[in-house]
């Protein structure tokens, strides 16, 4: 139990450099384009420059659609998981309530 705790605390920080690293790179595109805004460096470079910036955008939006998918469906195994550990209580309960009467 202790090992899949420590993996799932490790997975999540992985995820978190993952997110560090998209963020990190729309701020030096962001960076990129406030210098190229100031100093004019050429048409080439803000088309190029906006398109990666889109290009990452485009990438946290779908991880973060993901995300929500993935944690939604977690919700809904656990409360699948509950609901049967609540069956198997009341199945337990009338198999005793049945031995009694029986």
């Amino acid at each position: 139990m202790w090992f899949s705790a420590d993996s799932n605390l490790m997975q999540a920080q992985e995820k978190g450099d993952i997110m560090l690293v998209w963020c990190s790179i729309l701020f030096f595109l962001g960076v990129t384009a406030f210098l190229d805004s100031t100093f004019a460096f050429g048409e080439i470079f803000r088309t190029i420059n906006s398109v990666l910036f889109m290009l990452v955008s485009l990438g946290l939006l779908v991880r973060i659609s993901m995300k929500r998918r993935l944690r939604e469906l977690e919700t809904l195994r656990e409360r699948v998981r509950e609901l049967e550990q609540q069956l198997r209580t009341l199945e337990v309960k009338k198999r005793t309530s049945e031995s009694v009467r029986g």
